[in-house]
């Protein structure tokens, strides 16, 4: 018994992968550009931490260490006992899940040995954000929040008040955010667009309950993507990345009701309130 056990073969070891010092600094700039896009992009904390570091170990690292701001990431790969840290300044480009999934590609891709250093370099290159057609989504924003005054109780007219309201709104915040304005001022701007429109509602007493208008055409500037990523940040440890989304997404509420409030003064409606 005790000779079949050492005679049983050792398990078998992966090969250790030899990298000089320019290859880890190019895979470390390569791993923190990925986790750039999908920070840029949307993705909560702790996809982005198990996405570097996946594609650093599978680029030739022997441990990736990362630390993530609400505005730059940190990262370190260790090779052989050298250590390279480099940040990056991250700028909000919109929440787009198709560039998430697309570093995500990639990255099994490298895993499984099918992509290099250059490839995932010309790859994350490539990537451009996947958008659907304007005035598609206008149409739907308008036909979502128009299906909402109807669950409200609203009739068909208060529907087709909506529709019209929550479209122009929309449109307006596209071209606001097509101009690279803040945030904050677009969500506040876009609220009183969409407020003054359906305040014609209730000046005309258009429906059967006109004010169902103005609480149902500013549903499309309810920060949800924001407030899910900010609950799911501090429930799986990235507390400081998690309060600093829920900061933000309480500033775009706030904005939201600055527009709401200054449109029911300017107007002298006072609607749902």
């Amino acid at each position: 018994m005790l000779r079949s056990f050492r005679n049983s073969p050792e398990p078998v070891q992966a090969p250790v992968r030899i990298i000089s010092l320019e290859q880890q600094t190019r895979i470390c700039r390569v791993a923190v550009q990925a986790g750039r896009i999908m920070q840029q992009h949307g993705a909560e904390s702790k996809l982005i931490e198990e996405t570097t570091v996946r594609l650093g170990k599978a680029l030739g690292l022997d441990s990736v260490e990362l630390a993530i701001t609400a505005n730059a990431l940190i990262l370190t790969g260790l090779s052989q006992g050298r250590c390279i840290t480099t940040t990056r300044r991250v700028y909000d480009r919109g929440i787009n899940m198709h560039m998430v999934c697309e570093v995500q590609r990639i990255t099994i891709m490298a895993e499984k040995q099918l992509l290099d250093v250059d490839d995932v370099v010309k790859r994350l290159e490539r990537l451009q954000p996947y958008k659907h057609n304007r005035w598609l989504v206008v149409f739907m924003i308008g036909l979502s929040c128009a299906c909402f005054s109807r669950l409200f109780g609203g009739d068909w007219a208060v529907f087709a008040m909506t529709f019209v309201a929550s479209a122009v709104a929309m449109l307006f915040r596209q071209e606001m955010a097509h101009r690279h304005h803040n945030p904050i001022l677009n969500f506040g701007m876009t609220a009183f667009v969409a407020t003054t429109i359906a305040g014609l509602a209730v000046r005309y007493d258009i429906g059967n309950q006109p004010q169902t208008v103005m609480a149902a055409s500013v549903l499309l500037l309810v920060p949800g993507f924001p407030l899910i990523n900010a609950v799911s940040d501090m429930v799986k440890g990235h507390i400081s990345m998690g309060i600093s989304r829920w900061f933000f997404a309480s500033l775009l509420s706030l904005g939201v009701a600055m527009g709401i409030a200054l449109s029911m003064w300017a107007t002298g409606v006072s609607g749902w309130l």
